[in-house]
């Protein structure tokens, strides 16, 4: 392991997760346990051996775990518990980000599942609800659904359950909606999103 030789918290942390692609990797995993392709299908641009080194250098320093799935007989990987920990810095990073998103995608890859950590750790750093509400989120490919209660904030594949309203627009809108830098109006005006349902839900919880 690469050592900075530095006495600090934030040196040895960087030892362990500052490697390219690892907080990429805690971000996979942070949607949820994923075999090997899941991975790899999750961090375009990645090459399979470096993923294949970097999975083992987070598995020695004890931030990720093999595990048997299903009936036991396939590997997925997942956070340790003190790896789980990472959640709170990298959603601080994600709402950090908020700049630097504003151009919009470009030509970069996009994953829908990605949402599942940026839009909780975006409304739930300055949103608050006082009853649950869930909101059906089409932004291209399978729906998913923004799940808010008092606790704070989930988005998942669409599980059938009623919605109470539902937002489509594009990945950068529903971005720049959870961030607050850009209001239901603005979006609108622009032709960005369309809402079905109760508008008053999405308001509250996009609220500017």
């Amino acid at each position: 392991m690469r050592s900075y030789g530095q006495y600090c918290g934030l040196a040895r942390s960087l030892e362990v997760v500052g490697d390219r692609w690892n907080l990429l990797i805690v971000r996979q995993l942070l949607i949820g346990p994923a075999r090997y392709r899941e991975l790899l299908d999750g961090l375009p641009g990645i090459a399979t051996n470096l993923l294949a080194d970097r999975l083992r250098d987070l598995e020695s320093s004890g931030v990720v775990e093999r595990r048997l799935a299903g009936s036991g007989s396939v590997v997925e990987y997942a956070l340790t518990p003190w790896g789980a920990e990472l959640r709170e810095p990298i959603e601080s990073l994600i709402r950090w980000s908020t700049p630097l998103m504003t151009r919009g995608p470009g030509d970069d890859s996009f994953r829908p599942e990605w949402l599942a950590l940026a839009v909780p750790a975006l409304l739930g750093a300055r949103v608050k609800v006082h009853s649950a509400m869930t909101i059906g989120l089409e932004i291209g490919g399978p729906p998913y659904q923004l799940r808010a209660t008092r606790s704070g904030f989930e988005v998942d594949p669409h599980d059938g359950r009623e919605l109470d309203a539902t937002v489509r627009a594009v990945p950068a809108c529903v971005l720049g909606l959870a961030a607050g830098a850009l209001t239901l109006e603005d979006a609108r005006a622009l032709g960005l999103v369309e809402i079905d349902g109760d508008e008053s839900v999405v308001r509250t919880v996009f609220a500017a």
